[in-house]
């Protein structure tokens, strides 16, 4: 069993700088969890917490239930790989794996044994004899997992481990690591700020601002039901368009109002509103740019804008566009949804009409920026 727990844990720095507030969170056996948020949320600092890398100010953390705010690193069961690799360059990647296990005065046997193992499910059998500085950043990243894995931990720690890798080794790292989390049988906490990599491979995620948890969920849950605006805005991209509008209730209807058009909440969203008794107010709205499509100039429900920048990403174009009023909104639209000549029309300063469906909503209370239906 590997299961963590955090109570009450706080981090203050000095005598008023909180770095992390009140953070309470369960982490259940094998499971693949992900703290994810800004520069400076607290969420690197959890982690090395958890690690003993860092002193608890408050609270107590759990590992198999066992209070560990006193152990040291060492004496945690716990593997940990950073940012920056940490490989020691004047020794070879055998010898950098295997490192940790010599001090340990593990049997030569079997330290052979799990490194060997290690770089077979890693890919890295052939680097074995080879120093860091002729490794690409993919290969190190590799060697500094290989190195936590042999270990054979209880729960496997990653600080931001591609962030120094390029898009296209970010994206096959991702999926490695997806790949190795169902060879070996341990519990992973992955600290990152990129919201992708959240998405992709956490089992639940930890979204944290200003030393806070916001919200805690599967991709699903934190996707589909955000609940606050920070959230919202923070997952999905392009981020999700927000703009103040009314929420007016007609009986048992209900509709949005923005910029003059008039759009019917429908679906699953209509009857929650209902079955809370929303009544008419000013909300934030939110609408992702995936759910915008393109209108016809007079309809009800179309909302002018002109083309501020167009970015062409292959399968979809991002359109920046900005309403009469000033607000800046984006707009994605696949390409095979478009002839050519539509597509070349949409350059800066064109106008074009969109609106949105009314059962893809989202919205907020203007003054706790808290989700209406969460």
């Amino acid at each position: 069993m590997a299961n963590v727990k955090l109570t009450n844990v706080k981090k203050v720095y000095g005598k008023d700088t909180v770095a992390v507030q009140d953070f309470n969170l369960d982490i259940a056996d094998k499971e693949f969890i992900v703290f994810v948020g800004p520069s400076g949320c607290g969420k690197s600092t959890t982690l090395r917490m958890i690690a003993g890398l860092e002193d608890i100010s408050d609270g107590t953390v759990e590992i198999d239930g066992v209070v560990v705010n006193d152990l040291q690193p060492r004496d945690r069961n716990i593997a940990m790989v950073f940012q920056n690799y940490a490989l020691y360059p004047h020794l070879t990647v055998f010898e950098n794996m295997a490192f940790s296990l010599r001090l340990r005065k593990t049997p030569q046997e079997e330290v052979y044994k799990r490194v060997t193992e290690a770089a077979e499910i890693l890919g890295i059998t052939q680097y074995l004899t080879r120093k860091p500085r002729a490794l690409s950043g993919g290969q190190r990243q590799r060697v500094a997992i290989g190195r936590a894995m042999v270990r054979d931990s209880k729960v496997f720690l990653m600080d931001e481990p591609l962030s120094n890798l390029d898009a296209k080794l970010r994206n096959q790292m991702r999926a490695e690591i997806i790949l190795l989390r169902q060879k070996i049988d341990t519990t992973f906490i992955y600290v990152t700020h990129d919201q992708t990599e959240a998405m992709t491979l956490g089992d639940r995620i930890v979204i944290m601002k200003d030393g806070f948890i916001q919200q805690v969920g599967t991709p699903t849950e934190v996707f589909d039901m955000p609940v606050n605006l920070f959230v919202a805005e923070f997952i999905g991209a392009p981020k999700m368009n927000t703009f103040k509008t009314q929420l007016v209730r007609e009986g048992d209807k209900y509709f949005v109002t923005p910029y003059g058009a008039r759009i019917e909440v429908t679906g699953k969203k209509a009857g929650e509103l209902l079955a809370k008794n929303v009544e008419s107010q000013e909300i934030i709205l939110g609408v992702r740019p995936e759910h915008m499509t393109l209108a016809k100039a007079g309809d009800a429900d179309a909302i002018p804008c002109t083309i501020r920048v167009n970015e062409m990403m292959g399968s979809e174009l991002h359109l920046h566009v900005e309403e009469a009023n000033g607000d800046r909104l984006i707009v994605r639209i696949p390409t095979i949804t478009l002839e050519d000549e539509q597509r070349k029309s949409m350059t800066y300063g064109q106008t074009l009409h969109i609106t949105f469906e009314g059962k893809v909503m989202h919205f907020f209370d203007v003054q706790t920026e808290r989700n209406l239906l969460a």
